[in-house]
């Protein structure tokens, strides 16, 4: 499957099947993420797999997560940011604002490319995903035992779908472009 043929196929799951995923997957899908570019080489990104049935309730328990369906998912992949792990003498002198390349707009950036892959693998293995971006990030890095120094901007739901979706609208080619091709 080429990967213009997986990108069109992506879509957001929000019904699971209810079986396991296997650890193998979910070490691919990682994998996929680790290979993702980051500034300064500098790797930001960070993954918190929940499987367990009692961490979910805990969650659940907590109001981590708005979106039911969340909790139902076989996996949920938190994902988290370092925005501590730039490094600074190397962008200060030339960047007159150090939160253009680093700090915690690049971390977001940075875990954005990395979970991209990560969400393109798993459809090309037949899993599905959603990202998850309404999420009491207090509660869940304190729950989860998250550093402090990481961020927690959203989370990816993952399982074998229960549902195909049909595909969303799409603004034409012309709303994507600024300027005149």
């Amino acid at each position: 499957m080429s990967v213009k043929t997986i990108i069109a196929k992506r879509r957001s799951i929000r019904k699971y099947q209810d079986k396991k995923v296997p650890n193998v997957l979910i070490k691919e899908l990682i994998d996929a993420a680790r290979l993702a570019p980051s500034a300064y080489n500098a790797q930001p990104s960070k993954f918190f797999i929940v499987k367990d049935k009692i961490t979910k309730q805990k969650l659940k328990q907590n109001s981590v997560f708005k979106q039911d369906f969340v909790y139902t998912a076989p996996v949920i992949i938190v994902c988290c940011a370092d925005r501590n792990v730039f490094p600074k003498e190397r962008f200060e002198p030339v960047y007159s604002n150090p939160r253009e390349i680093g700090g915690e707009l690049g971390a977001i950036r940075d875990l954005s490319i990395a979970t991209q892959n990560l969400v393109l693998r798993a459809t090309e293995l037949g899993l599905g995903t959603c990202y998850v971006g309404l999420v009491n990030r207090d509660k869940i890095k304190e729950i989860l035992d998250i550093p402090k120094n990481c961020i927690v901007p959203f989370v990816i739901t993952l399982g074998y779908p229960a549902e195909k979706p049909r595909p969303t609208p799409r603004n034409g080619f012309k709303e994507f472009i600024l300027n005149r091709l």
